[in-house]
This record gives C-alpha cells, structure tokens and sequence, in this order.
C-alpha cells in the first residue's frame, strides 16, 4: 500500500517557444494537489536535475511541438539511463502522433488533449505496477489524441513554484528597452481544420475554454513575480471571442499598465472586426495571426479560410485600430515557386510589414509530421517520403532543387536577423531571392508614408521560435 506523498513526479520540458512552460505549471499543480512531490524541470533554462531523476518514481516529458519532441528524445534515453525503474509517460501534441517511436525510448504512455487528468490517474494507478518495456498505454480515462469528444476538465490555477524566475524567459522587446513577459492560456485546442497545424490531429476541431477567474489567477501570480506583459498561447483567442474580451476587459479593470498580446487567425479578426478597438484598449500591443502565404492556391491547400486580399484587409483593419499585426508565414511548400516566394516579400514591403516580421519566418519549411491533414490530400502522398524517424516528419523535396537550396541559405541569413535588424534581414532575403529568380535590383523596401511621419517600432518578443 503507497500513498500520493510518497510518490515523487518529475516533469521535463525541452523547449515551449521562449516562454516559462504552462505545459508543466499546470500539470504541477494537478499533481501537487493530490499529495504528489513534483520537480519540474525547464532544460531550455536550466540543466537536467540527475538527483531529482533518480528519485523519481515517474518522469513526464511535455512535448508540445516538433522542436520539443526532437530535443526530448536523447533526454529520456539518459532519464532512462539514470532511473531504469522510473515508468516514463510523454504528455502533448506530439507525443500521441509519435506513440510508437516514444515506445521504443521506453515511454510507457502518451497523452494528447487535455492530460492533465489522465497524468494524474497514470501516477496514482501505475506507480507500483512492474514496468513493461512492450507496455503502449495511450491514455486511462480516454484514448488520448484519440477521434472523438475530449474529455473536459476542470481546470485549476497552474503551479509556477520551482520553474525559473520570468526574467529569464523571452522579454518583451520595445523602442525604450525590455519587460517581462508572462505566459497564459485562456483557451485550448481549436475549432478550425487547417490542414498542417498539429492541433488538428490531437483535438480535431474541438477547444475547451479555461474559466476566467483561473486565467486571471494565473496572470496575477506572473504579476507578482514581475511580469508587465503577458503573451495569450491559445491557438486562436477568438475561437470564444466574448470568453477573449471578457478577460481582456477583466484584466485592464484589475491591471491598467498590464500590456498583452494575442493569437488570432485572419478570418476571425475579419469577422470580429469591430473588437479590435477593444482589444487595443484594454492594453494589447499587438496580434500574430497565422498568414502563412500570400498565394491563394497555396491557401486554399492548406485549407487556411482566408485569401491574400483578406490579409491586405486585415493589415488596414489592425492599423486602423492602432494595433500591430505580426504575420507568421510557412514560405517554402511543395507548391512554392522561386516566383510566388519573390512575390511574398513584396507583400510583405507594400503592406509595410517588414518590421512586423520575425526573419526566421522567411526560412520556414512546411513540416508534414504523422497524422497531419496534408496526408489525406492524394497529391500530397504522392510527393512525400515515409516517415523519417529521426527528423520526426515525412520528407519532402521540392521539383525545383532551387527552391530548396534558396531556402537553405534564407536559414542560414535569419539566423543573423535578430543581430542585423528586421529591416537589414528583409533586404538581404530579398536580394537573394531575387538573384535565384533571375531579377536584379529590388526596390527599396521603405514605403513612402504620409508628410514622411515614421511608423513607431513594433513591439516583439525577442527570442525567434521555432515550431
């Protein structure tokens, strides 16, 4: 007979995009509440604790993303190494799509939407059965990332006690100087299809909303420990619009000088079109919305529900309202000409984006991981190569081999980005481009503006990401 005090957690992120994990806090506190001794851990920040492993009775990875799930792989071969008995459990988007490999690296468990419960049940039900290295739970409640109705929860304030202090997270990155940035999620999952988004196979098509006052609990505890901004992860704030301005507006109410940003996709920011003044009252600073092309076969490929004239639209909307808009972009597709990538940094110029672009989103490659939409399209089969189960994506390579190698060397220039400046990154992405699509002399990429008034800089988080 054991008990939740005596059972020790260890929870291990690789990398959540710059920001302190969520992806840990809460499943801490679940654990936490139920008597449950957690570590966790944040490797992006800090090194793997080898004491805490070899006391712990579980090891959870959080593995929220292609990035993550590549880092995590040699991390629970050493976990392993250190603690043979510890049963290991992989929580997140990607560890159902990856059930099988994991399963080879002696993860006994994968858990997709909505874990937290299904992490709870695994410790306080597994912990003292021997471990089976063939074992391939998928999840106790439910099949996680299974089709069909996610379970909903009962969400609870996430536990940020033992992560590292929000100052050496990303920072908010202003004409004036930095701030802190906090992290929250006021939603999860999403009620949209686009074909190459990796929520799509976990969640398909559902979001659950967290409760307002957990939110606002959560923002007020990153208050507290020195956040002056806060960075909103869900996948689309607007997927329950009146639940994002309710706790936009809740927020201000409680935190005036409290700054926020935002996620939301361009069809919704059309439709809601009319919020937008509200949000940038109530202290946003600026929207990222997925464009990912300009291209409106590429679209509609992707099955996006927007065209490039919407995104001409919302750009005018968004600066109408005095709020930044910072596109994010997946430029180099199966269907990508050396034409349509030239054409997109024009886009970029004559929209006056150029210093609302991160310069890694020049250089992204579409990745097609297990279980993506894009698999269901038969053009799409017929190009890719079987699953690479080091890469943890099905190979693709362009027709045109210039295409790849512009988008090789594209990598290799916004990698330089951050040091050179938005402006000096853009222009040497488009010189390239444009010297491997045959043209000479791009114009100048500074738009001429009204009595020649300058745009202020564009608030960024300043560390670049990478799905």
């Amino acid at each position: 007979m054991w008990h939740n005090a005596n059972v020790r957690v260890v929870l291990i992120s690789t990398y959540e995009l710059g920001r302190q994990p969520f992806g840990l806090a809460s499943p801490a506190a679940w654990l936490r509440r139920v008597g449950v001794e957690v570590v966790a851990l944040d490797l992006s920040r800090q090194r793997l604790d080898d004491e805490a492993v070899r006391a712990a009775d579980v090891a959870a990875f959080f593995l929220p993303m292609h990035t993550a799930t590549r880092l995590a792989l040699p991390v629970i071969d050493r976990v392993r190494g250190l603690n043979p008995r510890a049963r290991l459990c992989a929580c997140g988007l990607y560890a159902p799509p990856n059930r099988a490999l994991l399963r080879e690296h002696g993860v006994a468990a994968t858990f997709g939407a909505e874990f937290e419960a299904d992490l709870v049940s695994f410790v306080e039900g597994g912990i003292s059965a021997p471990i089976d290295p063939q074992a391939g739970v998928t999840g106790l409640r439910r099949g996680a990332g299974a089709p069909g109705q996610i379970a909903r929860l009962d969400f609870i304030t996430p536990d940020r006690s033992g992560l590292p202090p929000l100052d050496r997270y990303a920072m908010l990155q202003e004409h004036d100087g930095q701030r802190i940035v906090g992290y929250t999620e006021s939603s999860r999952g999403c009620k949209h299809l686009c074909r190459h988004c990796p929520v799509v196979p976990i969640y398909g098509g559902q979001f659950r909303i967290v409760p307002v006052d957990v939110v606002l609990a959560d923002v007020r505890n990153q208050v507290a420990a020195g956040a002056t901004h806060i960075t909103f992860g869900d996948p689309d704030f607007f997927n329950g619009p009146s639940h994002g301005l309710t706790i936009a507006a809740a927020l201000h109410a409680e935190f005036p000088l409290l700054t926020y940003d935002v996620t939301i996709k361009v069809g919704h920011l059309l439709r809601h079109r009319s919020t937008l003044p509200r949000l940038r009252e109530t202290g946003c600073l600026f929207v990222t919305s997925a464009v990912e092309a300009v291209d409106d076969a590429v679209l509609a490929t992707l099955d996006k529900g927007h065209t490039s004239r919407d995104v001409a639209r919302v750009v005018a909307l968004c600066r109408q309202a005095d709020l930044a808009l910072s596109p994010t972009f997946v430029p180099f597709t199966p269907w990508t000409t050396l034409e349509s990538y030239v054409t997109l940094l024009e886009t970029v110029a004559e929209l006056d984006l150029v210093e609302c672009v991160a310069p890694v989103q020049y250089g992204i490659r579409l990745l097609i991981p297990d279980g993506s939409r894009l698999l269901d399209l038969p053009e799409t089969r017929a190009m890719v190569g079987d699953f690479d189960r080091a890469a943890l994506f099905h190979p693709w390579t362009h027709r045109d081999p210039r295409v790849d190698a512009l988008q090789r060397e594209i990598v290799t220039m916004a990698g330089r980005g951050p040091a050179a400046g938005r402006q000096a990154a853009f222009t040497q992405v488009r010189q390239r481009a444009y010297e491997y699509a045959g043209r000479v002399n791009p114009p100048s990429a500074a738009p001429a503006r009204p009595s020649g008034r300058r745009r202020p800089p564009v608030p960024y988080l300043n560390e670049p990401w990478y799905c």
